[in-house]
């Protein structure tokens, strides 16, 4: 028994923030945040507009490619780093949201790696034939935790959700998934405080993402280099065996970086870093859902999927589609 993606679907908030508009907050320009990021525009979340009201979005656009409803769904899992509260769980949320009664829903926390982890943990589900439709997404409103006034970090990030639903299949969907993760990098990327250390921070809200940017560049090339040449050697494939790299979309550079490593050309790689910024585990979902649906990826290609985020934690999924 495998598991297959049967339908993807995404949303971005309709509020849009340009270089341009961001020239006039901080000191930059749209050709300083193009030359080292690869980013012209980033979407906000609404006021009041949580990240499980994007979840909720990206799910109804995933659920109707794949042709089903809330009665089919029997799994969900979210990949987020911004949760609405800290219980009930995301999942919950979007569980209710949806209409959706009495099957497993939780979040997974592994910031931008985070869809990765959701669905690698999806997958097994499915192939042990404890879920027969589950969805999965990956989703953040990282606006509310960065600093505006902060033009190394606030040009970077933005909102958004993508959603896939997998179904069991006798052929091969997901081949294999690979998840990783060293705590010693922890303090590279990260957000300073919680509820149970440096609360009384968080209630004032004055933390705001911390990011060491040039070693976290490093440290991410090595890693999904690695992480590349693991899968490969699992499933016994060559560089040129993969259709579609679709990458964690953080940053053009890290972007081409992973691409040269693995010899593929930058036409067979799904890049919509440009149109949304650093949208963590959003970003996976939202390029695959993107390339579906614009007729780039067939059915029967091959795609690589990787990501890296906080912690730091990777992995990467290898799927035939």
């Amino acid at each position: 028994m495998y598991s297959i993606i049967t339908g993807t679907g995404r949303y971005l908030p309709e509020r849009i923030l340009t270089n341009f508009d961001l020239e006039k907050m901080v000191d930059t320009t749209d050709e300083w945040i193009r030359t080292r990021s690869g980013i012209e525009r980033r979407h906000l979340s609404a006021e009041g507009q949580t990240t499980s009201d994007l979840c909720v979005e990206a799910a109804k656009n995933a659920m109707d490619a794949a042709g089903v409803g809330p009665d089919d769904i029997d799994f969900i899992t979210v990949g987020t780093t911004t949760p609405d509260r800290v219980f009930p769980n995301t999942g919950v949320l979007v569980q209710e949201k949806l209409g959706i009664h009495g099957c497993a829903a939780f979040s997974v926390e592994a910031a931008c790696t985070g869809f990765i982890y959701a669905l690698s943990i999806a997958d097994k589900y499915v192939r042990a034939g404890d879920a027969g439709c589950a969805l999965v997404i990956g989703a953040e409103r990282l606006s509310g935790m960065v600093d505006w006034t902060d033009r190394d970090t606030c040009v970077l990030f933005g909102d958004g959700a993508g959603a896939v639903i997998l179904k069991p299949s006798e052929e091969p969907g997901i081949v294999s998934t690979h998840l990783h993760a060293d705590g010693k990098y922890k303090d590279l990327l990260y957000f300073p405080s919680g509820i149970s250390d440096k609360f009384e921070q968080l209630k004032a809200g004055n933390d705001f993402i911390r990011m060491k940017g040039n070693e976290v560049f490093k440290v991410a090339v090595r890693t999904l280099g690695r992480i590349v040449e693991e899968t490969l050697a699992k499933n016994q494939l060559e560089k040129s065996d993969i259709d579609w790299l679709i990458p964690h979309q953080a940053n053009m550079r890290i972007i081409q970086a992973t691409a040269r490593k693995l010899g593929m050309p930058m036409d067979r790689v799904i890049q919509t870093v440009k149109d949304h910024g650093n949208t963590s585990a959003a970003s996976v979902p939202m390029a695959l859902d993107v390339a579906v649906r614009d007729g780039r990826i067939q059915r029967g290609d091959t795609l690589l999927l990787e990501a890296f985020g906080g912690g730091f934690t990777w992995g990467s999924a290898l799927i035939k589609y």
